[in-house]
């Protein structure tokens, strides 16, 4: 039952949040969706309704995910913001606006915006 109300609380915070930070074609949203195993990035222009980049930790090269240090959760979420910024400097995309759909800005979703820095992306 907690897991349950918890899902709903931050499902409450995702559609708070949402009603604030829109993308656009000039600044896309950058979308975090975070589960027990794995993790999500998306690039939205939301005046259009259209995912223009999509990333996750399935997508990342075996040498990245493979290795001990890197199986860390905190270390994947981190290369997968590199490889979503990586991508987004492919189509031209270089300043998003994040949205961490909820979850709170630590571990795995600030892992994955400091990466997302670190490979070039403005917010």
């Amino acid at each position: 039952m907690a897991t349950s109300s918890r899902t709903i609380r931050r499902q409450h915070r995702h559609r708070r949040v949402r009603s604030k930070v829109v993308g656009t074609a000039a600044r896309p949203r950058l979308a975090v969706f975070r589960s027990a195993k794995h993790i999500t990035a998306q690039i939205i222009d939301d005046s259009v309704g259209k995912t223009l980049v999509s990333v996750t930790d399935a997508q990342l090269p075996g040498t990245v995910k493979g290795t001990k240090e890197q199986t860390h959760k905190v270390a994947v979420a981190g290369a997968v913001g590199k490889l979503i910024a990586e991508q987004a400097k492919a189509k031209k995309i270089t300043t998003v606006v994040y949205d961490a759909a909820g979850y709170r800005y630590h571990g795995r979703v600030k892992a994955l915006a400091d990466g997302a820095r670190a490979g070039g992306l403005a917010f």
